[in-house]
């Protein structure tokens, strides 16, 4: 299969490339593995050197990094350079604590001395999605590098360009030849570095379908995986919420970058006695966004990535529809491009496409609780547990809800966003292992017990 660049808004053709063979990626694997042999046994201050000088590079290219994001997934270019800025602040994050994280941690024992050292595993796979098309990467492979693997990318499809940059990029920062690889490949190209015991581990971000497979192939292997898979956030709204800046949020979650995102807000849940009056608020709030081309700085909501979305976005909606669902247009999109009109729906029932299923698009469900433990049921019925948001006056009361929600993130009174600082993750069929923090760090490294008897 051809990698096509496509400007989802023009319709151009930007770009396309031969995927690599099978013989092209072992050996790029072995050139991998000779570059691990060195690069573990840096110091962790070397290996830190060139992540300060990739935020250097991020924050100088932004603007340019932010069209390219634009052109090949349709993100409008002020969120493509907050993308940009915010994968500088995790290597400012990473350069800053990598040594202090990676410090041998002494245990006392019945030993003279025993301690815990973190050794890299090798040689890392990530399979990389196009909706964050930097900062996905950038948050698995920089704390991977830091701890001494090596990592070979398998990025979206449809992303080809900024792939391809992303190796310039490491390649610029100072990161020696073959630490960071790029490998031009379809889904199957990357299963067999799975089925032929190539790697030593790998991280997908995907949908659920994709983590049941990567996670089959790695575990037959015994390879160590982390899957950040699909999510259905619950965006829980309470009697005394402040309405106004919750449906200004929920807006926000749910339609950033086009409601392409896991983290948005997929069902927004609401008390009964305010639902009417959050639901005016949010269409409003809705219908105040602009779309538009992605590079006119005025552009509040760009084209979903890919033509095809638009014929699975339509077949939930007309099921909805069908079903006896109220709908609530946003505004009119431009009629050129892959653009999927923004929509509100309420007077959703549990047998409808979007309640069951992930809605991958600029399309909200409202949905009306009547008692506090209906809309924790709510909540949690789903077989995703990626994140969540309350909204309430009383932060004591919303700390004891966040216990009872299964997810690996609960917001209060804000939006649900991955920092650098905090581990993010899912349970349930939303995936396992953590990105970020001390925790994502320590998720590709053999945590290694040395004991030294009497």
């Amino acid at each position: 299969m051809t990698l096509k660049s496509i400007n989802p808004f023009t319709g151009e053709l930007t770009a396309e490339f031969a995927p690599m063979t099978d013989d092209a990626c072992r050996e790029a694997v072995g050139k991998a593995r000779a570059a691990f042999e060195t690069w573990k046994r840096l110091s962790i201050s070397d290996r830190v050197k060139p992540v300060e000088r990739l935020a250097s590079l991020f924050r100088r290219k932004k603007e340019e990094y932010a069209r390219l994001i634009a052109v090949e997934m349709g993100k409008p270019i002020r969120d493509g350079e907050a993308e940009i800025e915010k994968s500088a602040l995790l290597c400012d994050y990473y350069h800053q604590n990598s040594e202090k994280f990676l410090e041998s941690e002494t245990i006392e024992s019945h030993a003279a001395k025993s301690y815990v050292v973190f050794d890299p595993l090798g040689v890392i796979l990530g399979i990389m999605p196009w909706n964050f098309p930097f900062w996905q990467v950038v948050r698995w492979a920089v704390p991977a590098v830091v701890a001494g693997n090596v990592c070979l990318l398998k990025h979206a499809s449809n992303v080809p360009l900024t792939a391809l940059e992303l190796e310039k990029v490491f390649r610029e920062a100072g990161f020696p030849d073959h630490v960071f690889q790029t490998l031009l490949i379809g889904p199957q190209s990357a299963e067999l570095l799975l089925e032929q015991d190539l790697v030593e581990g790998v991280s997908l971000t995907g949908s659920v379908a994709a983590g049941a497979r990567i996670g089959s192939l790695a575990g037959k292997q015994l390879k160590k995986s982390v899957l950040e898979l699909g999510g259905s956030d619950p965006f829980l709204v309470f009697e005394d919420a402040d309405l106004d800046k919750a449906a200004r949020a929920a807006v926000r979650s749910r339609m950033a970058n086009a409601g392409q995102s896991c983290i948005a807000a997929k069902r927004i849940i609401v008390a009964q006695p305010v639902f009417d009056t959050f639901r005016e608020k949010f269409v409003a709030a809705m219908n105040a966004l602009k779309p538009g081309d992605p590079l006119d700085r005025s552009t509040d909501l760009g084209p979903v990535a890919r033509k095809e979305f638009l014929e699975g976005l339509d077949k939930q909606l007309q099921d909805a529809l069908k079903k006896g669902a109220e709908v609530f247009w946003g505004p009119e999109p431009p009629d050129r491009g892959c653009f999927f009109r923004p929509v509100a729906l309420s007077g959703l029932t549990a047998d409808m496409l979007v309640m069951r299923e992930e809605v991958f698009g600029p399309m909200a469900a409202l949905v009306e609780a009547g008692s506090e433990q209906e809309m924790i049921r709510m909540a949690n019925g789903t077989e995703l547990g990626l994140g969540a948001a309350i909204w309430t006056r009383d932060i004591e009361k919303a700390q004891k809800l966040a216990r009872q929600i299964d997810s690996g993130f609960v917001a209060i009174n804000c939006i649900v966003k991955s920092d650098p600082r905090l581990p993010f993750g899912g349970v349930k069929k939303s995936g396992f292992g953590r990105e970020l923090s001390h925790y994502g760090l320590k998720e590709f490294v053999n945590t290694k017990t040395v004991f030294v008897g009497q």
